[in-house]
């Protein structure tokens, strides 16, 4: 069992890998990159040059491509001391056609063009656009840079490399003024004063300042020693990692009698368990300097409500309990009582909602609900009433069921017509023995293997349901970001799916196995 496990799961870190390197390749190859700008407002206000270089940045955002500016060269040569400040100042502006260089800029310009060209690079340079007058148009300006395409190997190295992130004492650079930097073990909280017993482990110098510690909120004990990057959100949640949009708390804020580290104390909704290094934060911003010492500034807040991976899974999985519960009796019912009135009406129901679209019947089960018996028909997450879950439940729940029942008057049919089950009622067994020992046994072993991937698969919501209802679940995530041409949300979500099917398979297999003990997955040798 442990080689075949073993070996399923490297099998599936190579199916893991091949599908990441192949979503890569068709949103960074095959793809028009110039879709990502359907949507954004900034682009449309762009012109000429300026259009060009806006849309040469954003590239480089996206993770398309390396872009270099002539300017940024500049300030490269500066900080190697290759180049003096004044002497940068003076060859940084570029004529607006080539032959308005002056000699020296003309120098640079041509190191540029040689250095980039011999890296594999292309340098383009957009002379400057002018009106009949001589004057410059808008976005006119002449500009001068390099840029070169990620080869694709490069990028999906790039991305599983950095995909865990292990929190140390040398994050901050060196030359930062942070005092002495290691990390403190405490019995007793700051965060609550030094008064409450809470065990926590406290960095300076890292990134996080608490590496673990522990509160009131599920599952109460914490850790920030080893984050997963799933990849930044450039539109679907700007900025913001793939991995924390899905597991970030929503809602309206929570406030509380909050004590910072400098002893103001004030209504705040700041989680300072959260707070993480801001290299000049408390310089920039007076709120910071009143309440922090440091520059441990950016924290995250309490709301009310949970994360969008949270509401995904549980109403996830109450469906899919609800799914069990209610199918697989139904189904060995109908077995049991084949062509009589329940197999009937129970084949009606399969037949209904295998027929009709899910959307269809999502809506009707949608308008029934609210209007005979009055339940709410929205999500929302600044309500505190559960009556707001019933429908999304029952919606997702109602193929589940179908699906379970008809699976299970499948295979219990299958059973009940075997030759086994003929020669046990020859061998003088009474009907429940062998109802019990042999065909629901044997009828239970592939809807077994099926539990796995639909529990852990309550993790990434429904999408249908979800918009319905407007459930700020995980299920519209991905959706939003290929409407939005997000390529870091399609990725890392693209990677949390795969990862999840290939669990689900595995431990369905050792379900199977355990529930079977003729199923063996170890070999011997004859």
């Amino acid at each position: 069992m442990g080689k075949y496990v073993l070996r399923r799961l490297l099998h599936g870190l190579i199916s893991v890998i091949c599908v990441v390197v192949l979503v890569m390749f068709l949103i960074y190859s095959l793809m028009n990159r110039e879709k990502i700008f359907a949507s954004d407002s900034a682009y449309t206000k762009q012109n000429n040059n300026s259009k060009v270089t806006y849309q040469y940045q954003k590239w480089e955002e996206y993770g398309y491509l390396d872009y270099v500016p002539y300017s940024e060269y500049l300030d490269g040569l500066v900080s190697s001391g290759a180049l003096d400040s004044q002497t940068r100042d003076a060859v940084a502006s570029i004529g607006r056609t080539p032959d308005k260089d002056s000699e020296a800029t003309a120098q640079y310009v041509q190191q540029f063009t040689e250095f980039y060209e011999s890296q594999g690079y292309t340098v383009d340079r957009l002379d400057a656009i002018t009106s009949r007058s001589g004057k410059l148009v808008s976005g006119g300006q002449q500009t001068l840079f390099a840029h070169r395409d990620f080869p694709l190997l490069r990028r999906a190295w790039n991305y599983f490399v950095d995909m865990f992130f292990i929190d140390s004492v040398n994050y901050v650079p060196e030359e930062t003024d942070i005092g002495e930097r290691g990390i403190t073990f405490t019995w007793y909280d700051p965060v609550y004063g030094g008064e409450k017993f809470s065990p926590a482990i406290i960095g300076n110098g890292t990134y996080h300042r608490y590496l673990l510690y522990f509160d009131d909120q599920f599952p109460y004990i914490h850790q920030n020693l080893l984050t997963i990057r799933l990849g930044t959100s450039y539109s679907v949640n700007r900025g913001v990692d793939v991995f924390q949009t899905m597991t970030q708390s929503q809602g309206a804020y929570v406030l509380s009698t909050l004590t910072f580290p400098t002893g103001l104390t004030e209504e705040s909704a700041d989680d300072l368990h959260t707070a993480t290094y801001m290299s000049g934060s408390r310089d920039m911003n007076t709120l910071n300097r009143q309440r922090f010492t440091d520059d441990y500034t950016n924290v995250e807040t309490f709301k009310t409500g949970m994360s969008k991976m949270g509401y995904s899974f549980v109403i996830g999985i109450i469906s899919t309990i609800m799914a069990y519960v209610l199918g697989l009796p139904v189904g060995l019912a109908m077995a049991l009582r084949k062509n009589k009135l329940l197999d009937k009406l129970g084949t009606i129901y399969i037949v209904f909602i295998i027929a009709v679209p899910s959307l269809a019947y999502i809506f009707l089960f949608k308008a029934i609900g609210g209007s005979v018996f009055g339940l709410p028909t929205m999500f929302s997450t600044d309500s505190a009433s559960k009556l707001m879950y019933v429908l999304p439940i029952v919606s997702l729940a109602l193929p589940s069921v179908a699906s379970l029942m008809k699976w299970m008057r499948r295979y219990m049919i299958d059973q009940m017509n075997s030759d086994y089950v003929k020669f046990a009622r020859s061998g003088g067994l009474s009907e429940g023995e062998i109802f019990s020992k042999h065909i629901m046994k044997n009828a239970i072993i592939p809807i077994v293997q099926g539990i796995p991937a639909s529990i852990l698969f309550a993790l990434t919501g429904a999408i249908i349901t979800e918009r319905v209802y407007v459930v700020p679940g995980v299920g519209n995530q991905l959706t939003d970001a290929i409407n939005k041409y997000d390529n870091g949300v399609i990725v890392g979500v693209t990677l949390f799916y795969a990862v999840l099917s290939v669990v689900s398979l595995i431990l369905g297999d050792v379900l199977m196995a355990t529930v079977d003990p003729r199923i063996s997955f170890s070999t011997k040798d004859r």
